[in-house]
């Protein structure tokens, strides 16, 4: 069984084009990143609301989109793209997934995943952040 964890994109990105994992700037992003490092996961990807499930590595132009402003329709849409990406990465029904990543972006997806963990689950963004930095240290 693989551990695979999945981090959420955040609003805060570079203007220009990058690897993902160099494309969003924020400490919630970065913290998240270096605690699935931590983690020893076997494959780490991005929820993008734009560019769905991302590599690290996959280099990405600059966009200013977000799940939060998109109708229950658009999010199951993106949600079943993401799956169907993430069915070619990951044994979905074996591996066990690690969400980073808040309620809108992994509402859709946790039905069709059968072994998963959601760490932080209820703490707001600071907590988030005070939790991740306890567990990089």
């Amino acid at each position: 069984m693989a551990k695979i964890v999945l981090i959420s994109c955040v609003s805060k990105k570079l203007s220009y084009k990058a690897k993902a994992k160099y494309f969003y700037i924020s400490s919630l992003f970065k913290y998240n990143l270096k605690y699935a490092q931590k983690l020893s996961a076997d494959k780490i990807f991005i929820l993008s609301a734009k560019y769905g499930l991302l590599n690290l590595e996959q280099e990405i132009e600059p966009y200013n989109e977000t799940l939060n402003d998109k109708s229950a329709s658009a999010v199951k849409e993106w949600a079943g793209n993401v799956i169907n990406k993430l069915k070619e990465e990951i044994d979905i029904d074996n591996d066990n997934v690690i969400f980073l990543a808040g309620e809108k972006y992994r509402k859709y997806l946790l039905p069709k995943i059968k072994n998963y963990e959601i760490p932080l689950e209820g703490l707001p963004i600071g907590k988030q952040l005070q939790s991740l930095k306890e567990s990089t240290k």
